[in-house]
């Protein structure tokens, strides 16, 4: 395992988007285990620009060896007290010099992830970026605020008793490829601020965001083996840190098939489990709503970051005397909205991640359209270089399909309509017709609809008359097949902790 204390020599690219020459520094992609960055022992595996198709930079991935130094360093830093050894003020100071740190490489940052996700360079730049750096001082905050409660015992004689929260102990995080810095952040935020040291993995199409951050670590000063970062196959590298015997917890973001095999994996040394999982989460337009703002908040639900989110709102019901109104309007929202390489200025919708998912939401949408779904527009991809989906919308009566049922994790929408004399129950029913519960929306003027479709609707989010919501203060996960535990929030930052139980007998 070849060895270096740098890891910054970057390759300076220029990509052409549009008429516009693009410089994007790419980080050598290799794996900080103790403080130090070093080669993989495994495959080497290619990291793509999803906008053109391309290979940008390639990489040693980790294999059972690296990962076993990673979690052996990490359990170090943890025992030794290296990391929760230090106060809460000055763990919180640290996390916040990272906040700040990211924030101070906005633009380096957001190139990378657009390079490497194809996501628009205005977003990445104006929300995702900013999103890492407040999601890390959030979690900054709660470093000192992680307390017990003193107890009234009813035992014989004279009792002091507490609980105290201390910190679970060595982490796997491990996060997705379609939000690769912000999920770093969400989960490197709450484990760290709880005391927990932490192996990160991202995901093998998307480390260079996850590498960068790793860097900006270091060179603020965090002690070596609190944050380790390793990249590779799920199956291979993935694998090997679950069912590694030193690791405390894993929290995973990810689809509901890894997720239930990580449940047995995880068994074998009861290793604590967060699974963050799939979604085919209910939009509900009433006929009350404002039509205009329901019609574009279902179609960014949606369209956003290619429809590659867990909480899309991906099964749209409309209540059936505005219906034709409705989709109407998101139907034009999708023939116009700008589709391409996230570099170019106008563009609001990149690509999918890669050939094999473009490849899986084409054909989701053939095999509905063979059946009985009718596609109103979209269904077909670009011409051009890259891995792009145009905006897709599909009239269904058939809710058994699979493009109804089943995750697509593309730009493609389902529309169904229900009854004007539709009851609360009714609707709420058709809302509950998968085995997921991430996300619901519902748009109305009804107070009182409002609320009782949220108080009965079986998913962990509930959004009224908006299609965002996520923020660093709310806890965020799912019922049902969408996982279980909880991040953001105090929530968040508690399922890192173990809670303690202390008596002391003070007289009899």
């Amino acid at each position: 395992m070849s060895q270096s204390d740098s890891n910054r020599n970057p390759a300076a690219n220029q990509l052409q988007a549009g008429t516009a020459a693009i410089q994007v520094s790419i980080p050598e992609v290799r794996h900080l285990i103790g403080g130090h960055w070093v080669h993989g022992s495994g495959p080497t595996l290619p990291v793509h620009n999803p906008s053109q198709g391309t290979v940008v930079t390639e990489f040693a991935s980790a294999d059972r060896d690296n990962v076993d130094a990673a979690a052996r360093s990490a359990r170090e830093a943890f025992d030794s007290q290296t990391w929760q050894g230090l106060s809460p003020a000055q763990r919180a100071r640290m996390l916040w010099k990272l906040a700040d740190a990211v924030e101070d490489h906005t633009e380096e940052l957001a190139r990378l992830e657009t390079l490497n996700t194809g996501k628009p360079l205005t977003v990445t730049r104006s929300f995702e970026v900013p999103q890492a750096a407040e999601i890390l001082r959030f979690n900054a905050g709660w470093a000192t605020k992680l307390n017990g409660e003193t107890r009234q015992v009813s035992l014989p004689g004279q009792w002091h008793t507490y609980t105290q929260r201390q910190p679970l102990g060595v982490t796997a995080l491990i996060i997705p490829w379609n939000n690769p810095l912000v999920m770093a952040a969400a989960k490197l935020g709450p484990a760290l601020a709880a005391g927990c040291t932490a192996v990160l993995k991202p995901a093998e199409l998307t480390p260079l965001s996850a590498v960068r951050l790793g860097e900006l670590a270091q060179q603020i000063g965090f002690p070596a083996g609190v944050i380790n970062i390793l990249t590779g196959l799920g199956e291979t590298t993935g694998e090997a840190l679950v069912s590694h015997p030193g690791v405390d917890k894993v929290s995973f973001t990810g689809s509901t098939v890894v997720g239930k095999h990580l449940q047995r994996v995880t068994s074998e040394h009861l290793t604590r489990l967060a699974l963050e999982l799939g979604g085919k989460s209910p939009a509900v337009i009433y006929d009350d709503a404002d039509l205009s703002a329901a019609a574009q908040g279902a179609a960014l639900s949606i369209f956003s970051n290619s429809g590659q989110v867990c909480a899309a709102g991906s099964r749209l019901y409309v209540q059936e005397n505005v219906a034709e109104e409705v989709i109407d309007q998101i139907v034009k929202i999708a023939e116009n909205l700008p589709v391409g390489d996230g570099f170019e200025p106008q563009v609001r919708m990149g690509p999918v991640i890669s050939q094999s998912q473009q490849d899986r939401v084409l054909r989701y949408v053939r095999e509905a359209a063979g059946d009985t779904a009718e596609v109103l527009v979209g269904g077909t991809e670009l011409d051009r270089p890259g891995y792009f989906v145009r905006p897709t919308v599909l009239r269904v009566s058939d809710r058994e399909l699979p493009v109804v049922q089943e995750e697509i994790f593309g730009p493609v929408l389902t529309v169904q309509t229900f009854s004007a004399e539709a009851n609360i129950s009714e609707v709420l029913k058709s809302m509950h017709d998968t085995r997921y519960g991430l996300s619901a929306y519902v748009w109305t003027k009804s107070l009182e609809r409002a609320h009782r479709i949220a108080r009965g609707a079986r998913a962990g989010n509930v959004r009224v008359n908006s299609h965002i919501g996520m923020d660093p203060a709310m806890p965020f996960g799912g019922f049902r097949e969408s996982g279980y535990g909880k991040e953001n929030g105090r929530e968040g930052v508690e399922s890192y902790t173990e809670l303690k139980s202390v008596a002391i007998s003070i007289a009899s």
